[in-house]
């Protein structure tokens, strides 16, 4: 018991630290002083993934997937998903096979050895919305739109110590999504005296600077829902940073599970192994 209260009260003494560390940044913000980036570390949502027994939620998948599809694809590829994994989305083979039937992919060469595009099949990837990186990054001020595949595993902010001791307690594991959820809803007027480069927007949760050439991509009602969710800004950010999770980690479930079962299997080998050497030792001198 002591031991454990203990360990209570380290955490909590790292909790403040941490809380504390986090005040004195914003402080030194606010007074002028040097600019650490993010201004503003990414909000922490309770999503249903999280944890050592969370799962995705396929309806908020489904709604990510329609937010891309509608908005970020204009811009941004995503060339490692292949349009059979949206099977776990839970739509069926045949709404997958319409579904990519709405793309056109590029194949060949044929027998005259000239290439061709055709309608895309389940084991297309989704095509990128330009022809290459030089014509993507033409159309958006010289920087090309980073690729969607991964970016929810590649986009997490460095939490620092003592925050990553807190996180290994409670495998905290969403980086990412948190980051572009705050990315999205975190577009703002830049305070009084700050100014920002023509065609840039103040964005106080941008990993590299205080703002970025990105115009806020989302808003109120921009997007429609057929299940009657909320369609707010929001709601929209939350949907799309599951979704995108999901594509960088599609089997995460999976891998929970597995862990699980581990564990399990351990804390039995531990239990066997101990009574083992109880018994081949319990008439022994000592």
């Amino acid at each position: 018991m002591k031991m454990l209260i203990k360990g209570l009260l380290s955490l909590a003494l790292i909790a403040g630290l941490a809380t504390g560390v986090s005040a004195a940044e914003e402080g030194a913000h606010a007074e002028g002083g040097t600019p650490h980036y993010p201004i503003h570390k990414p909000r922490e949502v309770d999503w249903s993934f999280a944890g050592p027994f969370g799962n995705y939620d396929k309806g908020q998948l489904q709604r990510g997937l329609k937010i891309y599809t509608e908005v970020c694809a204009a811009c941004h590829s995503m060339n490692l998903v292949s349009f059979r994994t949206l099977e776990a989305l839970g739509y069926s083979d045949a709404q997958v096979k319409a579904f990519a039937a709405n793309y056109e992919v590029q194949d060949g060469p044929n027998e005259a050895g000239d290439m061709f595009t055709r309608k895309a099949v389940p084991s297309d990837h989704f095509p990128a919305p330009f022809a290459n990186a030089q014509a993507a990054a033409a159309s958006n001020n010289g920087a090309a739109p980073p690729d969607f595949s991964l970016i929810a595993k590649a986009r997490g902010i460095t939490r620092g110590f003592p925050q990553f001791v807190i996180d290994i307690f409670t495998q905290y594991q969403q980086g990412g999504p948190d980051y572009i959820y705050s990315l999205l809803t975190g577009y703002q007027e830049p305070p009084v005296g700050v100014e920002v480069a023509t065609g840039t927007h103040y964005n106080p949760y941008f990993a590299n600077a205080a703002a970025l050439a990105m115009a806020p991509p989302l808003s109120d009602g921009q997007v429609t829902y057929e299940d009657g969710s909320p369609e707010t800004l929001d709601q929209y950010a939350k949907d799309i940073s599951a979704f995108l999770m999901w594509a960088a980690e599609p089997h995460l479930e999976e891998r929970k599970r597995t862990g699980f079962m581990v564990m399990v299997f351990l804390a039995i080998f531990t239990i066997l192994i101990y009574l083992t050497k109880k018994s081949v030792y319990s008439n022994k001198e000592h």
